[in-house]
């Protein structure tokens, strides 16, 4: 079911305001009636989901993302963000602008490499044994393929070496 340009106005201006009956007489209805078709109207299943979807569309855009933060972090740890400090001056106050201290810097340094481990002396020692084992792996399969050449050679060329002890030791 679609709104009608009134619904959704009231709809709009209920998300802004929280008061139905404002929200109504704001929308075009009459002001007489107002309360009573402001409740009406947030008992309508359609106009109750339109406003539950709009609420929820802002609340995601009120919740920062990874992608977010990283920025932020990036931003303080090149100094690009600042932050007002209040100041005694004489009688009164005055407010300036400070960059990130080396301690906040160092900070949000630590926190972007959290999420970028590549320095950790653990994960280095997990990716090379991860190396390790994917050429192991890889080194049995190509023997695999090969029916086992490699082995067969290498059989041959042992029973080859005993067979020359065995006539070296019957002299």
């Amino acid at each position: 079911m679609k709104l009608t340009a009134k619904q959704r106005l009231f709809a709009d201006e209920y998300i802004k305001s929280g008061n139905a009956t404002q929200s109504a007489i704001k929308a075009g209805y009459a002001t007489k009636a107002a309360y009573r078709t402001g409740a009406d109207n947030l008992r309508k299943p359609q106009i109750k989901s339109y406003i539950d979807a709009k609420m929820a569309e802002i609340e995601s855009h009120k919740i920062a993302d990874a992608k977010e933060v990283l920025q932020f972090y990036t931003r303080v740890l090149r100094e690009e963000e600042t932050e007002e400090v209040a100041l005694p001056a004489g009688d009164g106050v005055v407010t300036v602008e400070k960059k990130p201290s080396f301690k906040d810097r160092l900070v949000a340094a630590k926190e972007l490499m959290k999420r970028y481990p590549l320095s950790d002396p653990m994960v280095q020692a997990q990716l090379r044994k991860l190396t390790a084992d994917t050429r192991i792996s890889e080194a049995r399969a190509k023997n695999l393929e090969d029916n086992g050449a490699d082995v067969e050679d290498l059989v041959s060329t042992l029973i080859g070496a005993i067979g020359k002890e065995d006539k070296h030791e019957s002299k």
